[in-house]
């Protein structure tokens, strides 16, 4: 529901503009801040009293609501929450000004205040429409690419050219990370069924070694934790392994690095938990536990 601007609020925002600045060059200059459609200001005569400039001003404003509406509203919202009177003191010897401008501030408060209140209500409900549209948006737009890659994945899964699998795992990869802001850099190398590469998350560089053949070998592990201590002194490392890891891999000195497996990359596929999510838990329970390789089961079972 639109509320009407009253009479009084139009005469109150009249006496307001009138007071809260002495100067005439200052209150053009605070109206084309105001106003979306400023010309108007220029349109104006200034020659003068302030008041008449004014009067013409919002009487023109009134009469074309088809285009002054919004700044209409503008001017009264700003004009409220008006509360820097600095500008007087030079001219305000008795404190006078000051007063009688801090006076019809709250005058204008007073007949604007319903016609405020549900102001703000819609604009905070446009706000709140819009960012839950896009949430929305979003979400669809993710549950669609999350079926695209599983797609993708089912494929490379049946895949026996194990070359040919390793530059199409690459290219998956470098998807899922691009779909979830984690800024893949540069080229993912392959080495046989080696994938290297880097991505970001929370301000870390993360160093990345997939393999989809064999279990993960202890010797595996350990040049892995080389590679990563040896290249960046602030960075992790993620191993991505689709067939685990030996029983025997696992060491307590190798806490440079997180270990996911096909457990966890068919989790994130089916939306259950996302990659960012699933990262951050495998890096507080790996903090906390010392253990470097949960699956999305046991981390949330």
């Amino acid at each position: 529901m639109k509320k009407k601007i009253s009479p009084q609020a139009i005469l109150s925002l009249k006496e307001a503009l009138a007071v809260i600045y002495w100067k005439k060059e200052n209150l053009q200059d605070y109206l084309k801040l105001v106003l979306d459609n400023s010309t108007i200001v220029s349109t104006i005569n200034w020659q003068g009293t302030k008041r008449e400039s004014i009067k013409e001003l919002i009487s023109r404003m009134t009469n074309r609501l088809d285009i002054y509406e919004q700044d209409l509203m503008n001017l009264l919202l700003a004009v409220t929450d008006f509360t820097d009177f600095d500008n007087l003191k030079f001219w305000d010897d008795d404190g006078s000004k000051t007063r009688k401008a801090k006076e019809a501030v709250r005058n204008l408060r007073t007949h604007t205040k319903g016609y405020i209140e549900i102001t703000k209500e819609q604009e905070e409900a446009k706000i709140r429409k819009a960012k839950t549209n896009q949430e929305l948006k979003k979400v669809i737009s993710l549950d669609s690419e999350l079926v695209i890659l599983k797609e993708a994945f089912n494929k490379i899964a049946t895949n026996t050219n194990f070359q040919q699998r390793g530059f199409q795992f690459e290219k998956f990869l470098y998807d899922l990370f691009m779909l979830y802001d984690l800024d893949p850099k540069g080229s993912f190398k392959i080495h046989g069924e080696q994938i290297d590469g880097a991505f970001t998350f929370q301000n870390t560089d993360f160093l990345l070694e997939a393999k989809w053949k064999v279990e993960v070998s202890r010797t595996d592990l350990a040049t892995f934790c080389y590679k990563v201590e040896s290249k960046f002194k602030t960075a992790a490392g993620l191993l991505i392994t689709m067939d685990g890891v030996t029983t025997e891999a696992i060491s307590p000195h190798f806490q440079s690095i997180i270990i996911m497996d096909g457990v966890d990359i068919m989790a994130i596929l089916d939306n259950r938990v996302s990659f960012p999510d699933l990262l951050l838990k495998k890096r507080r329970k790996a903090s906390e536990t010392g253990n470097i390789y949960m699956n999305f089961y046991e981390l949330y079972k």
